[in-house]
């Protein structure tokens, strides 16, 4: 992967998509994780009959961890997420197709530091933005 420098850097850049199926399996493995083994999440039947939700619901914060994936794939080893901030707008259910992008809005150079903002999402097959938020990151130069 080649390094990138904040210089690499213009407002309008896009977020490489990092884009995941989100199955039992990735919940399964997400709650092991942190111990969020809430039944809305592991149980389809349940979802649907006692939650009234049409079916599992992905984790929200499995969601933000994906826009952490898409961030930190991009920045690379050099590069630092320093601020990263959801809102949680509309559930996704299980096995759902998501991809975690964004866009960067600016830069700035501080304490010697390149900073990028970027406005970043979730965004489901149908195109809807399930989880916006925005991040900051620190760029080498």
């Amino acid at each position: 992967m080649a390094k990138l420098y904040y210089e690499d850097v213009k407002e309008g850049d896009p977020l490489p998509p990092y884009t995941v199926t989100a199955g039992y399996m990735e919940l399964n493995r997400f709650a092991s994780a942190n111990g969020e083994f809430v039944m809305i999440h592991m149980d389809s039947d349940y979802s649907k009959k006692v939650a009234r939700l049409p079916d599992a619901i992905v984790m929200g914060n499995l969601k933000l961890a994906y826009l952490g994936n898409a961030l930190t794939n991009w920045v690379g080893d050099e590069g630092w997420v320093s601020k990263l901030a959801v809102q949680y707008r509309r559930m996704d259910p299980v096995n759902s197709k998501l991809t975690a992008t964004g866009v960067v809005t600016a830069k700035r150079q501080e304490g010697g530091q390149g900073f990028v903002e970027l406005e970043v999402w979730i965004e489901n097959e149908q195109g809807e933005k399930s989880t916006p938020g925005n991040a900051t990151v620190i760029l080498p130069n």
